[in-house]
């Protein structure tokens, strides 16, 4: 089964990149909320989108796993600290178990949805809700990744999300554990947040396979305090994409955002990302879509990601 999704990708025209040359850009305000972009040229391609349930798409080898995980305890997504204290701790062992990693630390998150947006909510305690991303894209790159984790190796600056959990001078992971470091990744873990199943704005995947390095441009997050970089996508009709009907409240999908094994990062571009077997793969493009399926009257979607750094 599947259905056509929407989706906007960078057009044609604009010229590949791995890495940063200041030409595609967003800005973030010191709460983390958009704030413009600049430089980007866009067209929207219709593709079909297949269901995921009956694929067996897994992490390592595709980008995106679906995992059951009911909450333990009842969450208020919208305030900030008990989604830090008590369900990030969650979110790091759905990933410690997929994944097998010694070390998985949770580092950020966002909570998503169009109405919540267009009506200026904003997480009691953080940042405002933000709308699904209609972008195709994949949230680091092969400068982004591992300096993102030595960021996060450093005391807290003043745009992260966990400064105020921290001591003063205090990392969220120990600079000790990035001295030889094996393998890392970063692993995104999503969740429906309402009560109904979600049909507007569903997320999809595109599997890692299918992507090569000429369908990347480097696009540019410019916070307070740093820039941070993804990767968005120009079209390729290779491009095979997948998505989860009707997700609950009770599962959340496993996004590979980078992984320093795959193809892609061992290689720095160069010998491209095509398939092995013997490796997993380095991430996966993906995208809120409209999907004409949809009914009119649909409740609206409301989602979270959190963000964890793997260390294996």
């Amino acid at each position: 089964m599947s259905t056509t999704g929407s989706f906007n990708y960078l057009a044609a025209s604009v010229q590949p990149s791995l890495y940063r040359n200041g030409r595609v850009l967003t800005r973030r305000d010191r709460n983390g909320s958009d704030s413009g972009t600049e430089g980007l040229v866009m067209e929207r391609i219709n593709v079909a989108v297949h269901d995921a349930r009956g694929a067996a798409c897994t992490l390592e080898r595709n980008g995106f796993e679906l995992r059951a995980a009911p909450l333990r305890d009842p969450v208020d997504f919208l305030q900030h600290e008990p989604v830090v204290r008590g369900y990030y701790p969650q979110c790091a062992e759905l990933v410690r178990q997929a994944t097998g990693a010694r070390h998985v630390f949770a580092f950020d998150h966002n909570v998503r949805s169009a109405q919540g947006n267009k009506r200026r909510a904003r997480i009691d305690g953080g940042q405002a809700v933000q709308p699904p991303a209609h972008v195709v894209h994949g949230d680091y790159t092969l400068s982004s990744a591992w300096k993102r984790l030595q960021d996060l190796s450093a005391p807290a600056k003043a745009n992260d999300t966990l400064r105020a959990f921290l001591a003063p001078g205090e990392s969220l992971i120990p600079p000790a554990l990035l001295t030889d470091v094996r393998r890392y990744a970063i692993i995104n873990v999503w969740r429906n947040i309402a009560e109904t199943k979600v049909a507007v704005h569903p997320l999809a995947f595109c599997d890692a396979q299918t992507v090569d390095p000429e369908d990347l441009v480097v696009f540019e997050i410019h916070y307070a305090d740093r820039i941070g970089e993804n990767y968005f996508a120009r079209y390729a009709q290779r491009h095979r994409w997948y998505y989860y009907p009707a997700l609950t409240r009770e599962e959340v999908v496993l996004i590979k955002q980078w992984d320093s094994d795959g193809p892609l990062a061992r290689t720095q571009g160069q010998a491209g990302d095509a398939s092995r077997p013997d490796l997993p793969c380095t991430f996966s493009f993906h995208s809120a879509f409209v999907d004409p399926e949809t009914p009119p009257d649909a409740p609206d979607r409301w989602s979270i990601e959190v963000r964890c750094a793997v260390i294996y």
